[in-house]
């Protein structure tokens, strides 16, 4: 998937990844608060690796860690935007997100989808959504304490 590279791979002296906000570079920062680093995602919409909406796609480490509910979420081609993004984005719990991402492979349709993109560009332009509480970004997704 091609990215802007927003974060240094910088590491504390026991070897683990130092915490998102502290390997945040300026540029990354700003670049995340504009959502400009999604732009090169496009390449991978044009090479038909990704939709321009579906949800979110996530880290390859994640996949054992979904509950079969939660996994529908690749049941469509992931999306640059999608239904949890227009309604939360980073300020959601991974348990709401993976659910609105269900909801959409459940609902998914071309008025949906127009719907997504237009309220896409309104949450761009109002910036909501960009940080999860004291989080840069999302914290990282430990799996659900929920049974489906």
């Amino acid at each position: 998937m091609v990215k802007f590279r927003t974060m240094t791979d910088e590491r504390g002296p026991d070897g683990a990844l130092l915490p998102d906000d502290q390997r945040l570079t300026a540029l990354g920062a700003w670049l995340r608060s504009t959502s400009l680093d999604e732009l090169p995602e496009l390449f991978n919409v044009l090479k038909g690796d990704m939709s321009l909406v579906g949800p979110r796609p996530l880290l390859m480490d994640y996949l054992s860690l979904y509950s079969d509910r939660q996994a529908r979420r690749h049941e469509v081609r992931p999306g640059i935007t999608g239904w949890a993004q227009i309604n939360g984005r980073n300020a959601l719990s991974w348990e709401e997100k993976f659910e609105l991402d269900v909801w959409y492979v459940d609902n998914q349709s071309l008025w949906l989808d127009i719907k997504i993109l237009f309220k896409t560009v309104l949450q761009v332009l109002k910036r909501d959504g960009i940080s999860h509480g004291e989080d840069a970004t999302m914290p990282r997704f430990k799996g659900s304490n929920r049974d489906d």
